[in-house]
């Protein structure tokens, strides 16, 4: 059984984590605000699903917001724009919070029905000399129970992610090392 790789790219092979693929397109499945926070709809959008709950309060105080209940009314009214280090943790409190409230809702759509299909595509090997390539081709996986996945993944913990990610493709047999990374993983509930 292969051990986890320890040296990626030496040979050149391009590609990520296959537990940072899932998380994107786990990201990719809350939606959420698609305007920048960058942009003043964007910014207020993110503001007033932050400022509506004690758990957006909470965000906002894990992301590092230590800003005064009126400069927070300031950035709501847009008398006030906060700074770019404060746009990026309003971003962040944000993400964090939204990926709290949809896990649930992921867990059991993603738990039903036996599981979800995976679709594993695998890292690019197009700049590796021949001798040191291998022979790698798309596979699928059912992921049947998602629960350390989600749970990882909705607290932002790429290790406990990663640990969880690789649990699961261990179940594609003795070759799953070579999976560890990927071009791009794919799955939709």
């Amino acid at each position: 059984m292969p051990d986890r790789t320890h040296d990626f790219g030496h040979y050149g092979a391009d590609g990520q984590r296959g537990s940072e693929a899932a998380a994107r397109v786990l990201d990719s499945l809350t939606g959420g605000i698609t305007s920048p926070p960058t942009t003043t709809r964007g910014l207020k959008a993110r503001l007033r699903y932050l400022t509506r709950s004690t758990a957006g309060h909470d965000a906002i105080q894990e992301a590092g917001i230590t800003v005064t209940p009126r400069t927070l009314k300031a950035w709501l009214a847009g008398k006030q724009r906060p700074n770019k280090a404060n746009l990026t943790k309003i971003d962040n409190a944000y993400r964090a919070l939204r990926r709290r409230n949809v896990a649930r809702y992921l867990l059991q759509r993603l738990n039903a029905n036996g599981g979800t299909r995976v679709e594993i595509h695998p890292l690019d090997q197009s700049h590796v000399p021949i001798p040191h390539q291998r022979v790698l081709e798309y596979r699928r996986l059912n992921i049947r129970n998602w629960d350390a996945i989600i749970d990882a993944w909705s607290k932002n913990q790429p290790r406990a992610l990663d640990d969880a990610w690789i649990d699961q493709i261990v179940n594609l047999g003795s070759q799953w090392g070579k999976y560890e990374y990927v071009t791009s993983v794919g799955f939709a509930a």
